[in-house]
């Protein structure tokens, strides 16, 4: 197989920029285009100065895009619907970075996302874009939505327990700490920074849409309840999830070891963190930053059925270019892992 050729539309935020760095070195990958309407035709390093001397591509305009492989989408919620079947004239299979088709049903989008979706008859044709939870789909997709990071986190947390029916469906709590560049690239009054430096905001108490991705993933048997909140803290990058479940028997903390070594024991990019002492007995979002891991660790109360689940990813990464990376070598039969390899630094 060649080359595999493709285009980034809305390339110059946050999400573009960290997925086109990891295109620009991926071996099977030419990328054709990259679009920006604020970077109309200027090099790609004006809006991602980590990439000077990297690539030599500047930004077009969405109508100038020609033909390719695959189109990956990081434009902004609502946008990627109402252009879509525009889309799938320009590119075979497409990755959709945005939250526009992550929902199978219209109206739990409509519901949680409180806007009308313009093209629910593509809902059903994407597949939802957790490897770990949905490779053998991947392998025969043409249409991919990645999962929200806050999701990813939590569903990846959570995904053994609720799998195997071990805890109560109408009890889960979740708590994620979020890095502001989940906020992405355009700056506002609330990004300014003598308001956000050293702030631990409060920002989505209850009705976070991610919550609705969780809901969708983990209801098995029957619909489940998540009690889900989210803070943002002063870190640039990272997703901490913290989740309070409540089990159904009285599991040991090897029990549960040995549910996680089943369910992720040859997964690539998922750790599963379980010592005993020192700094990082626990996942820390700090440990996962530039990488696609998706770290995971759990901790039994002694008195009572609660058990606490800590994950942590890079929200840009596993939480959203790494993961649609990831999912893009799974559709062309490439290893998993490719162009995904780097460890992270320590100490950072």
């Amino acid at each position: 197989m060649g080359k595999i050729n493709v285009s980034i539309i809305g390339a110059s935020g946050y999400t573009g920029g960290e997925l086109l760095r990891l295109l620009i070195s991926h071996p099977n990958i030419n990328i054709q285009q990259i679009t920006s309407s604020s970077y109309y035709g200027k090099f790609a390093h004006k809006a991602h100065p980590n990439l000077r001397k990297a690539t030599n591509l500047k930004f077009c305009a969405v109508d100038e895009l020609e033909k390719t492989d695959l189109l990956f989408l990081c434009t902004p919620h609502g946008e990627s619907m109402k252009k879509m079947n525009e889309f799938i004239n320009i590119a075979d299979k497409i990755i959709d970075l945005s939250g526009d088709f992550r929902l199978n049903d219209v109206k739990e989008f409509e519901k949680w996302y409180k806007q009308t979706h313009v093209n629910p008859e593509l809902l059903n044709k994407f597949v939802y874009g957790i490897p770990e939870l949905h490779r053998d789909k991947m392998k025969d997709a043409k249409y991919i939505s990645s999962a929200g990071c806050n999701a990813t986190t939590t569903i990846l947390g959570l995904y053994p327990l609720y799998k195997n029916g071990l805890v109560e469906i109408d009890r889960t709590v979740v708590e994620v700490k979020v890095g502001t560049s989940e906020g992405g690239k355009k700056s506002s009054f609330a990004t300014h920074h003598p308001e956000r430096t050293g702030s631990l905001r409060s920002y989505k108490p209850t009705g976070h849409r991610h919550a609705a991705e969780i809901i969708q993933e983990l209801s098995f048997n029957e619909k489940i309840q998540i009690h889900f909140s989210a803070t943002s803290t002063d870190m640039v990058r990272g997703t901490l999830a913290t989740s309070h479940v409540f089990l159904k028997e009285d599991l040991t903390e090897k029990d549960i070891w040995q549910i996680y070594r089943q369910a992720y024991g040859d997964e690539p990019f998922i750790r599963i963190i379980k010592e005993k002492e020192g700094n990082y007995r626990y996942p820390d979002p700090k440990l996962c930053i530039g990488t696609n891991y998706c770290d995971i660790g759990f901790e039994r109360d002694p008195y009572s059925n609660r058990l606490v689940v800590i994950s942590a990813i890079d929200n840009l990464m596993k939480g959203a270019a790494g993961q649609a990376l990831q999912a893009f070598n799974i559709m062309f039969g490439f290893d998993e892992t490719l162009g995904l390899e780097f460890t992270g630094l320590y100490p950072i």
